[in-house]
């Protein structure tokens, strides 16, 4: 394997972390076949470079914190990468329980007093609807939009 591309790897994941099949589809793109991906993904795990529970925290944290992103979506994320269930566990434990309620409960009221104008029940359906996309779980968006409606934001 040549220095030049594990070089280029190493900048590759020094610059944000990455899955393993992220470096994977990388090293292909360089040329790399067969055992000299593995060679060079064992290199850079031993040179820490890629370590996936440091990438399942990572990508956890930042999609919960910049993206808003629920649990749903971050789990399916994190599959999509193909990191382990372990890792995965550790990524997921990123993710404080108060902290996202209040997230859920501040983009649930936001949502729904966009939508004043929609009668009652296309509010309801309007805001579940976004919040299922943005992956949050369906009995908590529930239980807070009946809160709200009760409140009537």
């Amino acid at each position: 394997m040549q220095t030049s591309i594990l070089l280029k790897l190493r900048h590759y994941c020094a610059y944000q972390e990455r899955s393993h099949s992220e470096v994977k589809t990388k090293s292909l793109e360089l040329g790399l076949r067969g055992d000299e991906i593995d060679e060079a993904i064992a290199a850079l795990i031993a040179d820490n470079f890629l370590n996936e529970e440091r990438f399942a925290r990572a990508y956890a944290g930042g999609k919960f914190r910049s993206q808003k992103w629920g649990r749903k979506k971050i789990l399916a994320g994190l599959k999509q990468h193909q990191v382990s269930a372990y890792c995965i566990k550790k990524g997921m434990q990123e993710i404080d329980d108060e902290v996202y309620m209040d997230v859920l409960q501040s983009l649930t009221e936001k949502k729904y007093a966009s939508l004043k104008g929609e009668q009652y029940l296309k509010r309801q359906y309007k805001t579940t609807q976004y919040l299922l996309q943005k992956g949050y779980e369906p009995d908590l968006i529930s239980e807070i939009i009946k809160q709200i409606a009760k409140e009537g934001l």
